[in-house]
């Protein structure tokens, strides 16, 4: 039996993900996902929201990240495991799916791995666009793992950074990212320590991976004028920043009922001022005011960013070879008689 037209959903592979990064290119495909997420941001009162629902247990975090805008609804699966790499698994691995709302019925299904690394970066460039300092032209990237040349290319294609300055515990993770960012026009420095790295800095970012309290940054390295982009701490437990440099910078984030819980900002007071990057794009809300302003985007990531990063795969896979149809739903000819259909297969 030959699945009907109404069975079939367009599956985007890892494969296909990748030919199509390749065929759009790496900064566009970034630069236009962090457009359409800029496009929700602006109705962000249509959309459903909650804080994604974890499943956490003592070798890392399996979550899903449901929202809907009345129309489409979609979710990702996304698993966080830091050890994975000490056994040469990806950190955090992923899907995603959109559906029709009046219908129900699945419209895509594709991988996320890919896509999430692009809608991170995508999300921190267009934050970027709003609080860093006016012609930042150098960036700090601590934590070299799977996210950092994403990373710096975004802040190169979307708020003009010509110099990345890179650090990692680990130097093989260091020398990796160097060399993915050799021939993109990016000027690269590889640092000793993550003090070297935030020198002569306007931008830093820090993505480690490591499930615990941690230190990537003391009070004493960050001056005045900087924009934090903080996105290694997305889960109870983990964070990156000491304490006092919370205190001293304006914190904006997502979504605060999911931050409290899971960023930066779980170390602080449940009711410590928050803004949310939502109103600063929709201009309800100020960003940065002056240069000696620290800014801090606390950012764990969003069910809606990655409802805006499916909805642009949706669209970019039309009329192209980058899918496969999968034969993912029953369509019996009476939608009442599912058992005879299964008996006609015989």
């Amino acid at each position: 039996m030959q699945p009907s037209d109404k069975a079939l959903v367009p599956f985007v592979s890892v494969d296909n993900m990748m030919r199509l990064i390749h065929h759009i290119g790496v900064e566009r495909m970034i630069t236009e996902i962090a457009a359409q997420i800029e496009d929700d941001f602006k109705r962000w009162e249509s959309f459903d929201k909650t804080p994604r629902i974890p499943a956490h247990s003592p070798h890392g975090v399996i979550e899903l990240m449901p929202t809907s805008d009345g129309e489409a609804y979609g979710f990702k699966y996304v698993n966080g495991h830091p050890k994975n790499t000490s056994e040469g698994l990806q950190t955090v691995t992923a899907f995603g799916l959109l559906a029709d709302v009046y219908t129900g019925y699945p419209t895509l299904l594709t991988e996320m791995t890919m896509l999430t690394a692009l809608r991170t970066a995508a999300t921190s460039a267009l934050v970027g666009k709003y609080l860093a300092p006016k012609n930042a032209s150098t960036m700090a990237m601590i934590g070299n793992g799977a996210q950092s040349e994403f990373q710096c290319l975004a802040f190169k294609a979307m708020c003009g950074i010509e110099t990345v300055r890179l650090y990692d515990i680990d130097p093989a993770a260091t020398a990796k990212c160097a060399a993915n960012l050799q021939g993109t026009g990016l000027k690269v420095v590889s640092c000793r320590s993550a003090e070297e790295a935030i020198e002569g800095a306007q931008i830093i970012t820090t993505c480690t991976a490591d499930k615990k309290y941690a230190t990537i940054l003391t009070d004493n390295m960050v001056g005045p004028g900087v924009h934090i982009n903080a996105i290694g701490g997305d889960c109870p437990g983990k964070t990156e920043l000491h304490g006092d440099i919370l205190l001293r910078s304006d914190i904006f984030v997502e979504y605060p009922e999911q931050t409290r819980i899971e960023g930066e900002i779980q170390a602080l007071d449940p009711d410590h001022p928050v803004t949310e990057m939502w109103q600063v794009i929709t201009g309800q809300a100020e960003g940065r005011r002056d240069d000696r302003q620290i800014t801090l985007f606390d950012s764990v990531g969003f069910a809606i960013e990655d409802f805006s990063a499916l909805r642009y795969v949706k669209r970019a896979i039309e009329g192209t070879e980058f899918f496969e149809p999968l034969d993912m739903l029953a369509d019996p000819d009476d939608p009442r008689d599912l058992f005879g259909m299964l008996m006609r297969a015989r």
